[in-house]
């Protein structure tokens, strides 16, 4: 094999691995697996989830999160209160310095998709504008699963 053919193997080595990754870096903070569940027909919201890691010495806050997917994108807590599911709209949620906030569906914070412009299909994505107060704004791409929250293939593994 030639010097030529492996640096080219693992250029796309590297390019899959990272494709698979399905995480992102915006100065000490660490996203990682944007995902949402695939919708029904007609259902008009939706949730992302993900993982925010502050690895930094600084507190940080996720302000705000939009996409085109959506007429309105809000960042929501959910908790349960006896039998009764409670979600409320929060304005920001605070990344302490050496944290991590996980978003997962069933309890805490997730991102709503409200008035969503298409349903979601699993083996989907779609970007989604993250904003940080001190870190700025960061594009992810969110990764549909299917209604278990299995992905829609082989090779996007949670």
């Amino acid at each position: 094999m030639s010097l030529r053919s492996v640096s080219l193997f693992f250029c796309a080595l590297a390019i899959s691995v990272s494709a698979y990754a399905h995480e992102y870096q915006l100065g000490s903070l660490h996203i990682d697996h944007p995902y949402a569940r695939a919708t029904v027909p007609g259902q008009p919201a939706g949730g992302a989830f993900l993982s925010i890691e502050n690895s930094g010495k600084e507190s940080d806050k996720l302000i705000g999160v939009s996409s085109l997917i959506a007429k309105s994108t809000e960042i929501h807590t959910m908790s349960m209160e006896g039998n009764v599911m409670k979600m409320r709209e929060v304005g920001e949620i605070e990344l302490l310095p050496a944290s991590k906030v996980d978003m997962t569906p069933g309890h805490g914070y997730h991102i709503m998709l409200i008035g969503l412009t298409q349903p979601l299909k699993a083996g989907d994505k779609f970007p989604l504008t993250l904003t940080f107060q001190k870190a700025g704004k960061i594009e992810v791409s969110v990764f549909v699963t299917d209604l278990t929250g299995k992905p829609a293939d082989a090779a996007h593994q949670h």
